[in-house]
Order: C-alpha cells, then structure tokens, then sequence
C-alpha cells in the first residue's frame, strides 16, 4: 500500500471551506512534522524561481535554502522544529536564496503545535512574497522625501536670508525695502505653508482616511469666484469662458476641497496652457461606486495648448508627473483625483476639442444618504 506521506506532498492543500493553495495570491510553502515539504504552490514558484517538482518531498532547509543579508542560513537559525517550544511565529522579513544575484523574497512562518502552544511541530507554514511592491513604495517615498526637500529649501533660504538681512540692517533699508522683503518672506511662507499642506492631503489619500465635510455646493459660484482671483491676481479676464447649463442638480460637497480641485486646474490651465480657458459645468450622470447611476454635476476644464502627449495621459494623476519645465511640486493632480473619488466622483483627461488639455470631473448630486 502506498505511503500516505507521498500522496499528501501532491495533494492540494484544502481547508474545511474548500480553499485551494493555489487560490491565494502569496506563496504558500507547508511542511509536515518531519519537516518534508508537502505543499507548494504555483505563487510560490514564481516569487521563488524554483521548480514545484524540485521542492515537493524535500526537508525544508534544502528545499528552501533561505539566508539573512548577513548570509546566515535562516532555518538553522530559527530552528522550527527544535527550537524554543513557546515559539508559534516567525515576523515577515527579507531573506535572500542562494544563487546569481541572490532573490530577495519577503517571509514569514507560522509554527503549528500539537496542542496549540507549547507540543511537538506538526506543520510549517511559511508564507512568501514578492519585494517588487515594497520597492516600489520605498522608491516613492524616498522620491517624496527628494521632492520635499528640494521645494522647501527655496523658500526657507529666501525666508532665513531676507529676515537676517532686515534684522541685521534694518535702519539701511527704505520703507519700500523694507516692504518689498517682507512680502517676498510671505509669498515664501504662503509656499511651504501649501507643500505642508499637499503632505498631509497625500498622507490622508493614501491610508483612505481623507475627511469629506459636506454641505450644499454651487459649482458655477465657486467657478466664477475662482476665475474672478485669477482675473485680480492679473491674468488677462479674456483668457476665460465660463459656460453654465442649467438647472444643475442639488450637489452636497466639501466646499474648502472642491476649492482645491478647482484652483488646481484653473491655474494648471493658465500656467501651462495657452489661448483661451474655457470652464463647463454642467447636468451629467454619475455612477457610484455600487454601480448606481445617480444624478451629477460635470465640471470640464480645457485650454488651447499644446495638451498632453498621449503616452502620458496613463499618467497624468500619478505623483510628482509635471506637464512642464515650469516647476511645481507634480502632487497637485494626484491630490485632485483623490479629492474627487473621496467624493465618489470620477475625473479623466482628454485631449480638448481646440488640442490642448481638457479635465473632467463628475460628483454624484443629491442629499447624502445620511442625512436623506
């Protein structure tokens, strides 16, 4: 009669609700009370590189010969089967496997006991991963760090340089000196004021937890307020067509975030556009993210540019992309689509009907549930 061990190295490992290995989207490695392994799935293969075939039924330090950076084998180190008999877990950490260029995978290993706790070892099971994704984050955060650094040393040097200079020789300087420096100091602090405050809507975005305080909103209002500071900052006023259908649906939204989206890309508009930027704000469907289709509000932002080179619509809302040479930190549109979908709403980027950029975003109407 065949060995029961054998059969169960192939089988597929099952729980009592039907769960397949080969259903999780991690690597899955088990190994029996001998230490053999008995499972492994086709994820682990892949983050691995190494043949199901050649690790089914091997003692699991040679199957899955794993080191620390500091080149010490790992299972000798942690001993599973051997070991501290309290031990139940292993933490995830990176670990290499031998070879040309020495994998890096992200493990961790859980200990399951005879009687929970304290018996003999009956399974191993180690769960494996892929570094790509947290490389990847770690590169972003280290580009956000760069970025950051490099946008508040301009207005701090300017900041630290004029109010030692006024401090030093105050009585030297003229009133309009003296003016002159001061509002530069402002504009400087209005600056870092602002990069502080995209930090903290880029944080909120990413952990989801980006506060929308609602309330009844007028979009064309806030469109002509926006276009109106634009006008008094002194940009030419027929650089600007305001086109209004109406009746526009009841819309509830947080009126200080809507202000951001709608700075945002009026002033991407005027900065890095050209001719004549026209706002549309208009009746249209939205659907929620239940699939609902729900009445909405479309706000449509274009100008008469050179627009977006189409390889790099994909990836107009992702950080630190600039459409331009003409400095910025590359955060602010990243920022306004996670405004919106905070919203529930969608917004997209197209080439305009004159060539140049056209944004689009669309916020669902209507009383929220809440308060209907």
């Amino acid at each position: 009669m065949a060995s029961p061990i054998p059969q169960q190295r192939h089988a597929p490992a099952e729980s009592a609700c039907g769960l397949d290995a080969e259903d999780l989207p991690d690597g899955l490695l088990v190994a029996d009370e001998a230490g053999l392994v008995v499972v492994f799935n086709t994820a682990a293969a892949r983050i691995t590189g190494l043949r199901r075939e050649s690790v089914l039924g091997r003692p699991l330090a040679e199957a899955l010969p794993l080191e620390d950076l500091e080149g010490r084998r790992w299972w000798q180190l942690t001993d599973p089967y051997g070991g501290l008999d309290i031990r139940t877990r292993q933490p995830e950490r990176n670990l290499l496997l031998p070879g040309p260029g020495g994998r890096e995978v992200l493990v961790s290993a859980r200990y399951v006991r005879a009687d929970g706790r304290t018996g003999p070892v009956r399974r191993v099971v180690v769960a494996l991963r892929g570094t790509e994704a947290r490389r990847r984050t770690e590169r972003s955060h280290a580009e956000l760090i760069a970025t950051v650094a490099h946008e508040l040393r301009s207005p701090l040097t300017s900041v630290k340089g004029f109010t030692a200079t006024l401090l030093q020789k105050w009585e030297r300087f003229t009133e309009d000196q003296k003016k002159l420096m001061l509002e530069t100091v402002d504009a400087d602090a209005n600056r870092v004021t602002r990069l502080i405050a995209e930090l903290l809507d880029i944080s909120r975005i990413d952990s989801g937890r980006l506060e929308v305080h609602r309330q009844p909103v007028r979009l064309d209002v806030a469109v002509r307020r926006h276009v109106d500071g634009l006008v008094a900052a002194g940009v030419a006023a027929e650089r600007f067509a305001i086109l209004i259908a109406e009746p526009l649906p009841l819309l509830w939204a947080d009126a200080d975030k809507l202000d951001q989206v709608l700075g945002n890309l009026l002033e991407n508009a005027v900065r890095h556009g050209e001719g004549t930027v026209t706002i549309e704000v208009e009746p249209a469907k939205a659907e929620a993210a239940s699939g609902r289709v729900r009445e909405g509000t479309a706000v449509t932002v274009s100008d008469q540019g050179p627009g977006i080179p189409e390889e790099s619509i994909p990836r107009v809302f992702t950080r630190f992309w600039r459409g331009s040479k003409r400095g910025g930190t590359g955060l602010g549109l990243y920022i306004v689509k996670g405004i919106v979908e905070a919203h529930g709403g969608t917004i997209r980027v197209d080439r305009g009907p004159s060539g140049g950029a056209s944004f689009r975003f669309i916020l669902p109407a209507g009383v929220p549930e809440v308060l209907a």
